[in-house]
């Protein structure tokens, strides 16, 4: 028996170029504008973790595990490049909303910005 197919989550996800490396490099303030990314979208926090990683070319890693799914940075501040990742399931949070928040917080000169929607 055929199902019809059901949208069970919305991801939204891309690619930020042309960021200033000292931003894209602060640990606490990217993990303090995930916070608050998802605050907007109506999102449930469990749980964030960030790690630094040291060396010459640098960058940071967030990840908010929310009860609707993920939040995630990734940077490269050498390259003053940065990748987010936002997975939300359920009709309740709107992850659009916490992606726009994240790229206006870190002022990209380039942003390409990619929809999904995921199906049952």
């Amino acid at each position: 028996m055929d199902k019809e197919k059901q949208i069970v989550g919305k991801h939204v996800y891309g690619n930020l170029y042309g960021c200033d490396p000292k931003l894209i490099d602060d640990e606490s303030f990217l993990k303090s504008i995930v916070i608050e990314a998802a605050k907007l979208a109506r999102m449930t926090i469990w749980d964030t973790k960030t790690w630094k990683f040291g060396g010459e070319k640098g960058g940071v890693s967030v990840m908010a595990l929310v009860l609707e799914s993920h939040i995630a940075i990734h940077t490269w501040s050498e390259l003053g490049y940065a990748t987010v990742d936002v997975f939300t399931c359920g009709a309740k949070s709107d992850p659009e909303l916490a992606f726009d928040y994240i790229a206006s917080k870190l002022n990209p000169k380039t942003l390409v910005k990619h929809f999904a929607d995921r199906s049952s």
